[in-house]
């Protein structure tokens, strides 16, 4: 096809909503209907200009040299849709989709994002209606047929999960203008992650995918394949596509950095805000959580976890509305898994892996068609603007795709060097690179030796200053800030100081694919990562270069001295900065832990768990910090009995010993293990006491008491508080002066000693306030609400009780949201509106299944005395039924509920009936 337009070009896809039902319910008789339908729409499009590239079933694919001409089309084809005489029940109700762009044509083929995006916008649209995005919008604004308008319908996340589009409705003043929310992934719950390039030849792969998982016998999928195959984001495109299909989400749990077993389930709690407090294990909370929802987990890089194989099918078994799509390099092998082998991408015909020196045997315009080469084309495309396929590279290009078995991620990492190379001198560097495959590992199959040899050769046309910087920064997990990067890899003791600034450096890896930018922090600094493929490569080189002692002991130091800062910032008002601070480098955390432990470096250990012990807690990674803590404790012990262990020396001194005990105990209590909780924490407190650390001291009394108060015993409990009151007040420090003050005002409130633990309020929040420290004030403000509560000054409570949860919702803390909302509950049952109560108890009843917090002793006392009165005025059935139905709001809701706001638009709020 020689007269497609170029430049500037319009895309108009459509498709008939519904043709698969419409088929089954006309049989043969879908012949004529879809007939009809298509002569109505070439003839629009012929009408206006239009130029038919593709037809598929029911679809089709048309480009306009203006969006003004596009849009005249559209309007006349479903003006003539409407018009037309259907057979009874036969209506083909058709969706549009516009875009304008500058895509590459090459031989008969647009190639480019502009393509992916008309389709996306075309696929999130309903029979009948024509959606634009906004650059055809604006350029079609001023020439629209006769009466009609543009309606903007906001900015929406297509399922190509690219950035969001702002998406406009054509309405024509005789045709309807309401339909349905468009179909897209703003409106779904996910925490899928937007990508910088569409999925490219893969749309085969993601149907059948998408067949085998919505099947009512199949929920469990693993899709399997060398590194570098595409298994990631093949399952990120498939999950994208069935949002829809899952009520309740679709989530990515990330596995690339976690290499335990045992860490997998507190993964995917994790990712879903499952909270680890409570006797309850974490895989019990996890499944009372998933119990009753229809939700998809999309679990990534099972392969080197996958001894949790059997504790995955043990969820499924448990949870009968979820279903899990996996990748890994090898099946899990497990009942009921359905085992998908992500292929290479398509090359020419003629052609065969790894074969070389044969002449491509297909012309240009055919070899725009194969996948692989699309892909070398889109990629080469984006990062050299005047790139273009000609009958001269068309076969190099080819070639390079066979040569690399037609595996994404080595053609991407070809395609990135045409920035500097033509296709033809990238073919003689490739083939000279190549040759040496044959003596590599024979035990590797051979797409994964391409693979690895495609990253060797990146690496080998770096310079040797760029080497150095790739293999250094192959020491981090999960990427690193440029900062980090400086403070590790620019000149750690005993290796040379690197010959390129780190920043500069990292933008060209970044240019040529083997880094990776990620979005900026909330301080605007740049972040860095390595795909997992790549970084194995990178950390071959760092250990080959003699380096890598050096750099994981200078990895260590940069953070142990980041979680020893935190650990500081931790007491005031930049405790929420720190705790994010520490969530975005948990990986890095990680391995920093690991390097220690496998080093036997227990006092380094020691310090950094020890550091880390409060972001466990406050985050929900009770389990987590436990056994790294536990391990290193046991480690310690062994070198207290029998003397030097291990390169590192000595044994640990008593005061980083002491803060690791504090907690492990402090992570103990808040999963009911009482008994161990006491033992390390009188442990703690005798080894404070020691080496003179009268803080840690007050620290270990104030959760001594809480451990006797959770224990339903709080006699011991008021002796340690008073006996950590004592040292608080001789050490002049607020924040530690503000919790034993708190914990006083909670027996005293227990007591109903209401003026006596007003008083402990007050001074605590005093302290607090003097100490910048916001999550201790929302508690503050919080108890002082029940106190007026219990005095029947509803009015002050209602003040305090929004105070609280304005601070609560600033920290992000779900566990005191929940507190806060069902303190407004117990006002609102004083108001007489039960109904409203009962349904606030029932959705923080949800929450704290959810993120697994227990109910303290005053939280119980509390809802036994405040909400009878408000069951007895609904009766029990009544109050049963709002209390079902609140348990179906998400918190957030409850918040809106509880402060009286009206519901979002679109958000439909549960009743008893539901």
């Amino acid at each position: 096809m020689t007269d497609l337009p170029t430049g500037t070009v319009t895309f108009l896809f459509t498709d008939i909503e519904g043709s698969t039902r419409l088929l089954q319910r006309l049989g043969p008789r879908y012949a004529e209907t879809l007939g009809a339908h298509q002569a109505l729409l070439r003839e629009a499009f012929a009408n206006h200009h239009g130029r038919e590239v593709d037809t598929q079933g029911d679809s089709f694919f048309a480009a306009f040299p203006t969006a003004h001409l596009a849009v005249s089309a559209a309007a006349q084809a479903q003006r003539a849709l409407a018009a037309h005489d259907w057979p009874e029940g036969a209506e083909a109700r058709v969706r549009m989709g516009l875009h304008t762009g500058a895509p590459l044509l090459a031989a008969d083929r647009y190639i480019g994002l502009d393509v992916h995006r008309a389709a996306r916008i075309a696929a999130a649209g309903h029979g009948g209606q024509v959606l634009l995005s906004e650059a055809a919008a604006g350029l079609a604004r001023d020439g629209l047929p006769a009466g009609a308008a543009l309606m903007d319908l906001g900015e929406h996340q297509l399922k190509d999960l690219q950035r969001p589009e702002r998406i406009y409705q054509l309405v024509l003043p005789d045709l309807p203008r309401d339909f349905p929310p468009l179909k897209t992934l703003d409106r779904a719950q996910h925490n899928l992650p937007m990508q910088l390039t569409p999925l490219v030849g893969r749309d085969e792969a993601v149907r059948q995918v998408m067949e085998l998982l919505t099947r009512p016998n199949v929920r469990l999928v693993t899709l399997t394949g060398p590194g570098g195959i595409g298994k990631t984001r093949l399952a990120l495109q498939v999950a994208a596509e069935l949002v829809d299909r899952f009520a309740d989400g679709v989530y990515l749990v990330t596995l690339a950095t976690v290499t335990d077993p045992d860490l997998v389930i507190g993964a995917i709690a994790q990712t879903l805000g499952v909270r680890e407090l409570g006797s309850a294990g974490r895989e019990e909370n996890l499944k009372t959580y998933l119990a009753g929802k229809t939700i998809l987990l999309v679990l990534d890089n099972v392969e080197q976890v996958i001894d949790a194989a059997p504790r995955v099918l043990e969820l499924l078994m448990t949870c009968p509305g979820v279903s899990v799509l996996a990748t890994s390099r090898v099946s899990l092998r497990l009942r009921g898994e359905h085992e998908f082998a992500a292929a290479p991408l398509s090359l020419p015909v003629g052609r065969t892996a790894g074969a070389a020196g044969r002449g491509v045997e297909a012309g240009l315009a055919e070899l725009t068609q194969y996948s692989a080469v699309a892909l070398f084309i889109e990629r080469a495309q984006a990062v050299n603007r005047q790139f273009a396929v000609t009958s001269a590279n068309a076969p190099s290009i080819a070639e390079i795709c066979a040569r690399l078995d037609g595996l994404p991620l080595a053609i991407e990492l070809a395609a990135a060097r045409t920035r500097l190379l033509s296709p033809q001198a990238l073919l003689t560097r490739l083939s000279s690179r190549l040759a040496l495959l044959t003596s590599g590992a024979r035990d590797l199959p051979e797409r994964q030796q391409t693979l690895r040899n495609a990253i060797a050769w990146s690496y080998d046309l770096l310079t040797s200053a760029e080497q150095a910087l790739f293999r250094r920064l192959a020491v981090f997990a999960g990427g690193c800030t440029v900062d980090a990067a400086e403070a590790v890899c620019a000149a750690p003791d005993g290796a040379e100081r690197l010959a390129v600034e780190i920043l500069d450096g990292a933008d060209s890896l970044a240019a040529q694919s083997l880094l990776r930018q990620l979005e900026t922090s909330e301080d605007g600094e740049p972040r860095f990562q390595m795909l997992e493929t790549i970084r194995e490569y990178g950390l071959e080189r760092l250990r080959a270069s003699g380096e890598a002692e050096t750099l994981g002991q200078a990895h260590l130091a940069h953070f142990l001295a980041l979680a020893e800062r935190a650990a500081q910032g931790y007491r005031g008002p930049e405790e929420g900065r720190w705790l994010a601070v520490l969530e975005r480098e948990h990986d890095n955390l990680r391995a920093a832990l690991g390097w220690t432990r496998e080093r036997a470096d227990v006092t380094a250990g020691l310090r950094l768990a020890g550091a880390l012990a409060y972001f466990w807690f406050r985050r929900g990674y009770l389990s987590e910090g436990r056994e790294w803590l536990e391990s290193l404790l046991a480690l310690a012990g062994q070198r207290r009995v029998d003397g030097p262990l291990g390169r590192q020396g000595q044994a640990p001194p008593a005061r980083v010993l002491a803060h690791a005990l504090y907690g492990a105990g402090d992570l103990a209590v808040w999963q009911g293990d009482y008994p161990h909780a006491m033992t390390q924490l009188e442990q703690s407190l005798e080894l404070a006491r020691e080496v003179g650390d009268i803080g840690l001291a007050v620290d270990a009394l104030n959760r001594l008491g809480i451990t006797s108060y959770l224990g339903d015993d709080p006699r011991p409990a008021t002796q340690r508080w008073e006996e950590g009151l004592a040292l608080a007040r001789a050490l002049g420090d607020p924040a530690r002066l503000a919790g034993p003050l708190n914990n006083l005002g909670e027996v005293a409130y227990l007591q109903g000693d209401l003026e006596r633990a007003a008083a402990y309020y007050e001074e605590s929040f005093a302290c607090m306030r003097q100490a910048g420290d916001l999550n201790g004030r929302n508690v503050m403000l919080a108890n002082l609400g029940n106190i007026a509560r219990r005095q029947g000054d509803l009015a002050r409570a209602r003040t305090l009780y929004r105070e609280a949860l304005d601070e609560a919702q600033q920290l992000g803390d779900p566990r005191a949201v929940a507190g806060v909302v069902e303190g407004m509950a117990m006002v609102i049952a004083a108001s007489g509106d039960g109904a409203r109560a009962a349904r606030l108890i029932g959705a923080c009843a949800g929450a704290r299944d959810t993120i697994g917090t227990p109910y303290l002793p005053n939280e119980r006392a509390d809802l036994a005395e405040a909400l009878p009165p408000a069951r007895a005025a609904l009766g029990e059935e009544g109050w049963a039924a709002a209390f079902a139905a609140g348990r179906l709001l998400t918190l957030e809701q409850a918040v809106r509920e509880a402060l009286g706001v009206a519901p979002e638009p679109g958000v439909t709020q549960p009743n008893a009936e539901e």
